[in-house]
């Protein structure tokens, strides 16, 4: 199992930051390797993601999800992988994003990519995208406030 933590901060509110993150649609303007992501319903996704010339599809479903501060989720199929986004007030208009995925490397490719840490400078170079992304943008692109209780 690869463990990931990068963090970013962003120069918007953690309102802000929060609403454009539940826009999954919109992950493969700044997520590298992230062709197309389909919301199927408020807690279900599908992922098609290509990285380093792997190909993958899988869903995914969101396990728990706070306003302004958190959004977790876990593949249904397909890869291994979960993971969560927070997001911490720093200020008026700043906010820490800081993401934490745990995923199960397949093949020789997937292995030595985490081995050597590529994984670690994609989800870093996906934040650093983001904040781009969000800052230039100033506003969200849209919103889902809805909350998502953790299974018991």
């Amino acid at each position: 199992m690869s463990s990931i933590t990068e963090s970013v901060d962003v120069d918007v509110d953690v309102h802000t930051a929060y609403n454009q993150w539940t826009q999954f649609e919109s992950f493969p303007q700044f997520m590298g390797g992230v062709e197309s992501i389909e919301q199927v319903d408020e807690t279900h996704l599908h992922w098609n993601t290509n990285i380093g010339g792997v190909h993958r599809e899988f869903d995914a479903e969101i396990t728990e999800q706070h306003p302004d501060e958190r959004v977790a989720w876990k593949s249904t199929d397909g890869t291994t992988h979960a993971g969560v986004v927070t997001f911490h007030r720093l200020g008026d208009n700043q906010t820490r994003v800081t993401t934490q995925l745990d995923w199960e490397p397949e093949g020789i490719a997937e292995k030595a990519g985490a081995a050597l840490g590529i994984d670690h400078r994609q989800v870093e170079g996906d934040l650093k995208r983001f904040k781009a992304y969000i800052e230039s943008h100033g506003t969200e692109t849209g919103a889902w406030r809805g909350e998502v209780q953790p299974p018991s």
